[in-house]
């Protein structure tokens, strides 16, 4: 799925086509950031104990690379409902977008669920808009209107 969102990607850049660009930059980047390792589950070999006073700075790590350690690996699945996140996220802020009277940056958002909807496979796999939610999930334009204002 990665490959086929990269060579995407490559064909927006080259068709200009800023719609697409946009969601597969932003899908591709989210794919990345889910394989980032929490900084706390990282256990390097060569790790001082604060304690110990073994290198210039207490409980720092040793040698090259101390700072590197492996990405998790993401299935097929995982990656799939990555994917079929950001869609939902994308049609319900083009929900909101449109109950707020801003069809234009509906649009957009549709459209850009739209080109990452292709890389969900089978219409079983595809994500149906639902009805606008302003606020309910402390996102999207309705959860940043002020208090009292709707």
């Amino acid at each position: 799925m990665r490959a086929a969102l990269r060579s995407d990607l490559v064909l927006a850049l080259k068709a200009r086509d800023r719609v697409a660009v946009a969601a597969l930059r932003s899908a591709l980047a989210a794919l990345e950031n889910a394989e980032a390792v929490a900084v706390d589950d990282v256990a390097v070999p060569g790790t001082v104990a604060p304690d110990a006073g073994g290198g210039p700075v207490a409980g720092s790590r040793l040698g090259a690379g101390a700072a590197e350690t492996e990405r998790r690996l993401l299935g097929e699945a995982e990656e799939r409902e990555l994917l079929r996140a950001q869609v939902t996220e994308r049609l319900h802020a083009a929900a909101e977008y449109e109950a707020l009277g801003q069809p234009e940056r509906a649009g957009l958002l549709r459209a850009e669920a739209g080109v990452l909807q292709v890389h969900l496979g089978p219409a079983a796999d595809r994500v149906t808009p639902g009805p606008a939610r302003p606020g309910s999930d402390g996102h999207g334009p309705a959860a940043r209107r002020p208090p009292g204002s709707g």
